[in-house]
């Protein structure tokens, strides 16, 4: 990779540190966030996708007490930072920006094993490898220069060392077609790289994918079921059967993940 690529993305992620710090954005992002926020947060926690996610990656953690994790994109701490702060032999969380990892450290001082820096994941002043396991949740995404990042992250593991990610994805028409349509407006669009098909045939090439799973699929057509007239219970047993007909189908059939908006994945270092 050469030095123009990697320099353009420090540049890039230089503004992005800004943006996280100062939380700025014009108003069609901020109707985005909203109704990310509210409607799809809302279904995935209605449907118990949220928390389902959040306990398959804790089976993925595995045993810590040995292991060396790297928290990346963590800002001020996610579900599991804390858990993998007090559980793991050595626990670093990294993130661009210095209000999120001031507020985070604050959550470690307990912890001797424990630190949160500010720093770049891909400059040279992050010397920190040899990770056992690395968490980014909703993080991968924000680096446009795919091959960069799968660079940085096979540098960065340790021999069969294991990443667990969460990242949105565009593979689904309708999903593609209302981004395409939101890009030109959008605050953070310049690290904001849903995955697209190439980007997970890259992903599926350079490390071994243990498993996947994808959400809101037939799921996201939930917030229709919503708006019939309807028992609340019928309604919710609908979205379940159809997030479990996600959850289950995407892990052997890429032509069904590809229908998700969102997936989780488990890989290692070949």
């Amino acid at each position: 990779m050469s030095n123009s690529d990697l320099n353009k993305t420090l540049e890039v992620n230089k503004k992005q540190a800004v943006f996280y710090n100062t939380k700025k954005k014009n108003l069609p992002t901020k109707i985005w966030s909203n109704i990310r926020e509210k409607t799809l947060k809302g279904i995935r926690r209605e449907l118990n996708i949220l928390q389902g996610s959040y306990n398959l990656h804790k089976s993925w953690f595995g045993d810590l007490k040995d292991k060396k994790v790297l928290d990346l994109g963590c800002f001020s701490g996610n579900y599991h930072s804390l858990f993998l702060a007090e559980n793991s032999k050595q626990y670093i969380g990294l993130d661009l920006s210095e209000s999120g990892i001031n507020r985070l450290n604050k959550k470690l001082e307990h912890l001797p094993n424990a630190k949160a820096v500010v720093k770049d994941f891909l400059s040279e002043d992050f010397k920190e490898k040899d990770f056992d396991i690395i968490y980014a949740y909703g993080v991968l995404h924000h680096f446009e220069n795919v091959d960069l990042l799968i660079s940085k992250l096979n540098e960065k593991l340790a021999p069969k060392g294991r990443i667990i990610s969460y990242d949105p994805l565009e593979t689904s028409r309708p999903i593609w077609l209302i981004r395409k349509l939101y890009r030109p407006f959008q605050s953070d669009a310049a690290w904001e790289w849903p995955f697209n098909r190439k980007t997970l045939k890259k992903l599926d090439s350079n490390f071994n994918i243990l498993e996947k799973r994808g959400v809101l699929g037939h799921a996201k057509w939930y917030f229709i079921v919503n708006l019939l007239p309807l028992p609340k219970k019928t309604k919710v047993n609908i979205g379940k059967k159809w997030h479990k007909k996600d959850w289950e189908k995407s892990n052997a059939s890429m032509s069904h993940l590809y229908k998700c908006m969102q997936l989780t994945m488990h890989m290692q270092k070949k």
